[in-house]
This record gives C-alpha cells, sequence and structure tokens, in this order.
C-alpha cells in the first residue's frame, strides 16, 4: 500500500527512542514497544521526532531505527520519519535513505540555527527543494517552542501548493491559525495537531487528527476524542479533552521526555532512560506523575 492510497487521518504517536543500559539504541525493546501500540487502531507512527531525541542520535543510530520500525510497522499503518536539518542538502539526504528504509513521509522541520534569515521565502524554498528531490511525501512540522520560528497561515498555504507536501503538524497551538490554514489550503492538505492539550479544538476548526505524545501513553483515550468528535458527540469529546489536559501536560511541558518515558515504564512499555545531557526525573517527581497517571485512570493505585 502507497502512502498516497493511506488516510492520513486520526491518530498518530511519536514515538519515544528506547535506550539500553550502556546509552545505545534497543531496539528489541523499540520493537515490542509498537507491537504493543498495534493492538490500537493507530493510524500509524512518528519516529525521529522531537520525542524520539533525534537531536541526540547520530545519522547510522537513524537510519537502523527506522529499519527496526519499518519491521515491526504492519504496511497500512504509516511510518513516518523525522528527516529535517538544518542545511537543506542534509534534509534530502535523510529524506531519501529514509525512504529507502520504508518510511511512508518525512516529518521535516523548520530550519532554525540562523534563525533570522529563515524567512518566508527562504523556508518555502527549502521544502520545496526538499519535496522536488524527495520520493516520499513531506510533511511540515512547525514547533515554534523549540525552533523559536513560528510558521504563518499564509506561508503554509504557498507551501500547500506543492503536490508533494501533503500537510503540517502544527505544535504551536494557536487555534485561529489552524483555522485559518484550513481555509487557505485544499481538501488534499492535512493538518495535523501537534499536542494533545488542543486536540478537540484542532479538530473543531478543521484538523484531521493529531501527532501527540500523550498518545504513546493514553492511546485509547486519544483516539476516543477522536471517534467522538467524528461521530458527533461534542459534550462527550469536550469531557474527554478535559480529562487529558492534565496528563497531557505532564508529558511534554511539564516533565518532558523524561516524563513520558517514565510513564511508559509505569504502563509496563520499556521507555528507559533518557540520552545526556537530559536528566531523569527524581523520586518526587515521579511519584507527582504516578498520582497524574492514577487520576487519569491510566494506571491503578497502589
Amino acid at each position: 500500500m502507497s502512502a498516497h492510497e493511506k488516510s492520513l487521518t486520526g491518530v498518530l504517536p511519536p514515538v519515544p527512542t528506547p535506550f539500553g543500559p550502556h546509552g545505545e539504541v534497543h531496539h528489541r525493546a523499540l520493537a515490542d514497544n509498537l507491537q504493543r501500540w498495534n493492538t490500537y487502531r493507530l493510524s500509524g507512527y512518528v519516529l525521529l521526532g522531537s520525542n524520539g531525541e533525534t537531536v541526540y542520535l547520530t545519522h547510522d543510530e537513524k537510519l537502523a531505527l527506522l529499519e527496526t520500525a519499518r519491521k515491526a510497522i504492519p504496511p497500512h499503518k504509516w511510518m513516518i520519519a523525522g528527516t529535517g536539518g538544518e542545511s537543506t542538502r542534509a534534509t534530502i539526504q535523510l529524506t531519501r535513505q529514509a525512504a529507502e528504509r520504508g518510511a511512508d513521509a518525512a516529518l521535516v522541520i523548520t530550519p532554525h540555527f540562523y534563525g533570522g534569515k529563515m524567512t518566508a521565502e527562504a523556508l518555502t524554498g527549502h521544502y520545496f527543494a526538499v519535496a522536488d528531490a524527495s520520493t516520499i511525501p513531506i510533511l511540515i512540522y512547525n514547533v515554534p517552542k523549540f525552533t523559536h520560528i513560528d510558521l504563518d497561515s499564509e506561508t503554509v498555504a504557498r507551501m500547500a501548493e506543492h503536490p508533494n507536501i501533503i500537510g503540517i503538524k502544527d505544535s504551536g497551538g494557536n487555534i485561529s491559525k489552524i483555522a485559518d490554514m484550513v481555509r487557505r489550503t485544499g481538501k488534499e492538505f492535512h493538518i495535523l495537531a501537534g499536542s494533545g492539550g488542543f486536540f478537540f479544538p484542532a479538530l473543531a476548526v478543521g484538523a484531521v487528527g493529531g501527532i501527540m505524545a500523550v498518545a504513546n501513553i493514553a492511546p485509547q483515550q486519544v483516539l476516543d476524542i477522536y471517534h467522538l468528535f467524528t461521530k458527533g458527540l461534542i459534550s462527550e469529546t469536550a469531557e474527554l479533552q478535559r480529562k487529558i489536559i492534565p496528563l497531557n501536560g505532564a508529558v511534554t511541558a511539564r516533565f518532558g521526555i523524561a516524563g513520558l518515558k517514565a510513564a511508559l515504564d509505569m504502563l509496563g512499555y520499556d521507555g528507559g532512560p533518557v540520552r545526556p545531557p537530559l536528566t531523569e526525573l527524581d523520586a518526587r517527581e515521579r511519584e507527582m506523575l504516578r498520582a497524574i497517571l492514577v487520576d487519569a485512570e491510566i494506571i491503578q493505585a497502589k
């Protein structure tokens, strides 16, 4: 099944990268985690994203990780690879190599090191060049929290004119801007919420799904939000959205990737350690996180 035959709707977790006791990528743990997530009606997965600690992986580690993931991900589910780099040349190279290893699409973060020079023209040229050179579709990754660059809806609409740029993961949380992107782009362009904290509002203004860290630890709850919304059960959708807000905050802004991995460990997945210079949660933080998981009915109280 080709990427263009799949529906880029629904819920896709941005998968954390498990590390072993000596800091190496733990391929068996990644495969086991994916097999467990496969039991849910997830649309697919994002590898090598922000939650995958991709900035801490070597080039060879990234390619090997994609090979492992592709073997564990069924053909009907998306495997989206984060391939964005600071240069257009490096992004094209990794995008092509990801495609060779079975990626269905590439998630390309905005270059940002030379932020003052990353004008709308420069970024549009970057994405067009990558899309021209890629054999797989391209998704824009707008994450101003990390890049300090926030694409406006006019620039996104210009990028959406390219036939090989099929969507955007927007993590900014500006619902007015998401609505305006929907207004400015066609139905073939897929807008995905980048955080579970605003999943329902994004769906309400026209987003088609989400790539959200909280989906790693509460896949069914996030899927329920999506399916209740598609059935028009708005009050029920809103209730579930409110319920996951503390959980979403805990594994994103509050405790970060270390919190997401600790939560996975508590749920019986293999979250494993973070890679330095990130640091692990201390005992107090773990207890706080556990209490949030209990309140959200993700795990039972001791």
